[in-house]
């Protein structure tokens, strides 16, 4: 399992301090490679690689034009239930929040979808849950992929950490994805950030990757939330796992996403701060470090740089998000995970992607193929 590979090879201050040395000339021994290692890695998202930001842009942007053409998946969020056991300081759906907490019935998940559907011809579908293994377990998860999988063709979820019997037994239910974020990498600090619930146990939602890729599931979504801890670190071990799991697991598909923290209720302020600029050198720096791999902006970022990373790195974007459950028919003032910078209507996205010369793909898997 990942986490103990992770323990047994790499400490987290030593990575900080290897990043913080690297040289131009690091940088330029990276940029000169084919096939980059973790060290190479390192050298492109360090403060020495930041005179090199325009060559890493048009390095990633022939990479991704090669690798994906000029498409731009598109998926949309939806958010069934904000309750939840954990107690994440950063989080608005941290249990202790006085909110009124709404578990989605099978018929009002599928009203849900209607009015997805009204919105713009989705067909990847990313289904969130709040983690309460009791009220919203895998068998509530099952019921709401069976209730979406007639509206749309992939299904993807961002839930709770599962068992390989559970991941397995969903796959035969619809389920073509799976999204966790770790949050952070740093083993000594991440109780400070999940003080409670299942969420509090690192090891478990480290090695529920290896638990996805044993159980078979199609592709894998990887993230860090950048505003906890040092982003440069957190984003190599990322990169070390997913490294990790492609030797492991060679016939699943995988994506990366780096958010960047947004308000919610919590009223908790980030650690750490990313500009644009940086977010730009991570993006570069990962897409040609692993240049399969799918990379996700959702509408935590601004649109207009979004539209500036579509023709650079980025193959996938959510569009139309509501982070409330319900909030797209049931529920339209109920209380949302975290605010969002782009909302723009889906319609309107699509145009503009249109414009840069990209091409909207609205779904990358058919039923036929199930």
């Amino acid at each position: 399992m990942f986490s103990d590979y992770l323990k047994s090879n790499f400490d987290w201050d030593t990575t900080t301090r290897d990043i913080l040395a690297m040289t131009s000339a690091d940088v330029e021994q990276a940029l000169s490679r084919e096939r980059l290692t973790d060290r190479d890695f390192m050298a492109l998202i360090s403060p020495a690689a930041a005179p090199y930001i325009e060559t890493m842009a048009q390095r990633s942007r022939q990479i991704t034009e090669r690798r994906f053409g000029k498409t731009i998946s598109i998926f949309i969020p939806l958010y069934i239930t904000n309750s939840c056991t954990n107690s994440c300081v950063y989080c608005g759906f941290n249990r202790h929040n006085k909110i009124p907490r709404v578990i989605l019935t099978p018929e009002q998940i599928e009203a849900e979808c209607k009015a997805i559907k009204e919105m713009g011809p989705f067909e990847n579908l990313l289904i969130v849950t709040g983690e309460n293994p009791l009220m919203a377990g895998t068998q509530y998860i099952e019921k709401a992929l069976q209730v979406c999988r007639p509206y749309f063709s992939n299904l993807t979820i961002e839930v709770m950490p599962l068992s390989t019997e559970d991941y397995a037994r969903l796959t035969h239910s619809g389920l073509n994805g799976v999204i966790c974020f770790q949050e952070t990498y740093n083993r000594d600090r991440y109780k400070i950030y999940h003080p409670a619930g299942m969420k509090s146990k690192f090891e478990w939602r480290c090695d529920g990757f290896d638990r996805m890729g044993m159980a078979g599931v199609h592709k894998i979504g990887m993230g860090v939330l950048i505003g906890l801890e040092d982003w440069r670190t957190d984003v190599t071990m990322m990169a070390r796992h997913l490294t990790y799991l492609r030797k492991r697991y060679w016939k699943t598909r995988y994506s990366v996403n780096f958010p960047r923290m947004r308000p919610s209720e919590s009223g908790f302020q980030p650690n750490v701060v990313m500009t644009d600029r940086e977010l730009a050198q991570l993006t570069f720096a990962f897409r040609i470090f692993d240049p399969d791999v799918d990379i996700s902006y959702s509408t935590r970022e601004e649109h207009s740089f979004r539209n500036n990373m579509a023709t650079l790195g980025v193959t996938t974007m959510s569009a139309g998000s509501k982070t409330d459950p319900g909030g797209y028919a049931t529920y339209p003032e109920s209380l949302e995970q975290f605010a969002v910078s782009d909302s723009a209507d889906p319609r309107v996205v699509a145009a503009d992607l249109r414009a840069l010369g990209r091409e909207p793909v609205w779904k990358d898997w058919d039923r036929v193929f199930d």
